[in-house]
């Protein structure tokens, strides 16, 4: 405790330059969620607080992010589709997927999986992070030009028999279920028909094209329609805010060109009375818990985003253990992985029992809080609260700010996000894989898979994809690097190590060496199988040498013990010399020693494995 208060006027600071920072954000990435700005600003007050108050990296700012609200995009917009588009009917089965996310992060706090996230490869979160960046891109232009499918009765309307035939295929299931519904008399069918209004077909055409213009093919799809009705007033307030953001970090940094850009371009607007659209009306007071996620819980609402909420709580680990290193590097200090999971979850979950999006750590607002003087977990707590007290002051002045400078705000969150340092290089890493006649990176591969896939199809399942094919080549490139090092040659061809030297001549065609310089694993079986095959006829002893084996995985355990049963029906000696811990103990769970191989056949180094081959073998050729 009091290490907390021992910076209290770098804290205080640093904590309320963030959360002024992370206001526009906030409400930006609340209404590009989809729930609305007060969704994203509550996931800032709850997630700030707590993921400071119980996380492991003291100047670290948590709240919604970028790649954060992209996933929430895709279970928003799949659960609100699947409750006929009605957000309020979908609300609690969303908030559900978003505390089992929390949930999932805390758990893998408490299993110590911090320190394993470093071991997900660039090419992914490359792909990613700018697959992130196009879809905020894209999906902001419409808004940002003043163009909203569901409200063009041009655009609606073409849904409209869609609508019909879903509406009455709801009929159809209903009386199913109730077990009314009979081939001969549709009576009952045609006076429920009857109660559809013509308000029930627009609502629904709405909900189908709102999905039609959903993600990044459905906004390149509806384009054309947009620039035709674009108003002009939102697209010059949207550009001028893209102008101020850009153009203010010319003249200082000091001060977040970002909320320069928010209160200058609303301020003229409110001011001169504009006819703009306001985003969504902010509720005034506390935020209230939403008890619908404990009362209404629903197993099969969510079973299907079960997957999602894995990724939504990976990829804030992720996010938030890279916002933590940064924030190590610049303060000298170390974070604690798991503890900083631990907190991040509690965050999410409190936040969203409240409604809010969930985040993760934000470096921006990490960078801004350490460089205004944060140094303790408070910094943290008090960009939270103090989010919280612009929330219950300013709710209605926010609520009048133009949905066009929040679209302008995300198009350059988009630009910003994307990781330019992997796109450059991918003229210069090395084309190691061949497709066909193409020869192409591996590592430009993966990124390339995981952009299209992200911007074009599906965050969660492009980046389990990206994934299984990285995992897929690094097995294959340690195979043949194994492969390649520990390859099977007669004393004769192959280099003798520095303490075979003194190997006697005249053994040469009696004893086979064999080299294992690298870990035996399924990627480099294949070629250590062929050894028994490969032993010339004159050979009556093999000796295997494992010092350079540091690992044996099960799948490589089996392969030796297939070589050593080959190598005994050919009435061949087997001598192990240098076996280490890890190998020696798996092959004597399954009793390769010592039924295969005998202990006095196991030598600690070569020279007591000469002295035996000298000893016991004898010259027959």
């Amino acid at each position: 405790m009091k290490n907390l208060f021992s910076n209290i006027k770098g804290d205080a600071f640093g904590g309320i330059t963030a959360g002024i920072v992370a206001l526009p954000l906030a409400l930006a990435f609340g209404v590009s969620s989809g729930l609305g700005p007060s969704a994203g600003l509550y996931g800032a007050i709850f997630l700030a607080f707590f993921a400071a108050l119980f996380g492991g990296t003291n100047t670290q700012i948590s709240g919604p992010t970028a790649p954060m609200t992209a996933v929430s995009m895709v279970v928003i917009a799949g659960i609100i589709a699947a409750n006929d588009g009605d957000v309020s009917k979908a609300l609690p089965a969303i908030l559900t997927v978003f505390l089992l996310a929390g949930i999932i992060q805390v758990a893998l706090g408490f299993l110590g999986f911090g320190k394993y996230i470093k071991y997900i490869p660039y090419p992914v979160v490359s792909g990613f992070m700018t697959a992130i960046g196009v879809i905020i891109l894209v999906t902001q232009i419409l808004p940002a030009i003043g163009y909203y499918p569901k409200e063009d009765i041009a655009f609606v309307e073409k849904f409209k028999p869609q609508a019909e035939e879903l509406l009455l295929e709801n009929i159809l299931k209903e009386e199913a279920g109730e077990g009314i519904l009979v081939l001969e008399d549709f009576k009952e069918t045609v006076l429920r028909a009857e109660t559809i209004t013509p308000d029930d077909i627009l609502k629904e055409s709405k909900t189908h094209a709102a999905n039609e213009a959903s993600g990044v093919l459905g906004a390149f799809k509806v384009m054309p329609q947009a620039v035709k009705n674009i108003s002009w007033l939102e697209f010059i307030l949207a550009l001028s805010t893209i102008l101020i953001i850009y153009g203010f970090k010319r003249i200082t940094t000091a001060i977040p060109s970002t909320l320069v850009a928010l209160l200058v371009v609303s301020g003229v607007a409110v001011g001169f009375g504009l006819d703009y659209r306001p985003i969504e009306e902010i509720p005034s007071g506390l935020p209230i818990p939403n008890l619908e996620i404990i009362t209404g819980f629903s197993l099969a609402a969510i079973s299907p985003y079960i997957f999602t909420a894995l990724t939504l709580a990976l990829l804030g680990a992720i996010d938030s253990l890279l916002t933590s290193v940064v924030a190590d590097n610049m303060t000298k200090t170390k974070h604690k992985p798991n503890k900083e999971l631990i907190g991040q979850g509690i965050g999410n979950s409190i936040g969203a029992l409240f409604g809010g999006l969930p985040g993760a750590g934000a470096t921006i607002r990490t960078v801004v809080n350490i460089n205004s003087g944060g140094k303790t977990k408070l910094s943290g707590m008090i960009a939270g609260v103090m989010l919280l007290l612009i929330l219950l002051a300013l709710g209605p002045v926010a609520s009048q700010i133009p949905a066009a400078v929040l679209a302008g705000i995300l198009i350059t969150v988009g630009i910003g996000v994307m990781d330019y340092k992997g796109l450059k290089a991918i003229p210069s890493l090395p084309r190691d894989m061949k497709i066909g006649p193409l020869k192409v990176s591996s590592e430009v591969l993966i990124m390339m898979v995981v952009l299209v896939l992200s911007s074009i199809w599906n965050l969660v399942y492009a980046v389990g994809i990206g994934l299984v094919i990285a995992s897929l080549m690094f097995m294959k490139k340690m195979g043949d690097l194994t492969a390649e090092r520990s390859d099977v040659k007669p004393l004769k061809e192959e280099i003798a190590w520095d303490d075979e030297g003194d190997f006697p001549e005249k053994l040469k065609e009696e004893v086979f060496i064999k080299h294992v310089k690298g870990p035996l694993f399924f990627g480099s079986t294949s070629e250590f199988q062929q050894l028994a095959k490969q032993i010339p006829s004159t050979a009556k002893t093999v000796v295997i040498r494992l010092g350079r084996m540091q690992y044996m995985d099960q799948s490589g355990l089996y392969a030796m013990e297939d070589v050593l049963i080959d190598l005994s029906k050919q009435n061949i000696k087997v001598l192990f010399v240098g076996v280490l811990q890890q190998p020696r103990y798996l092959m004597e769970r399954i009793e390769i020693i010592p039924n295969l191989i005998p202990t006095e056949h196991i030598f600690t180094n070569f020279m007591d494995c000469l002295h035996w081959i000298r000893a016991n073998v004898k010259d027959t050729v």
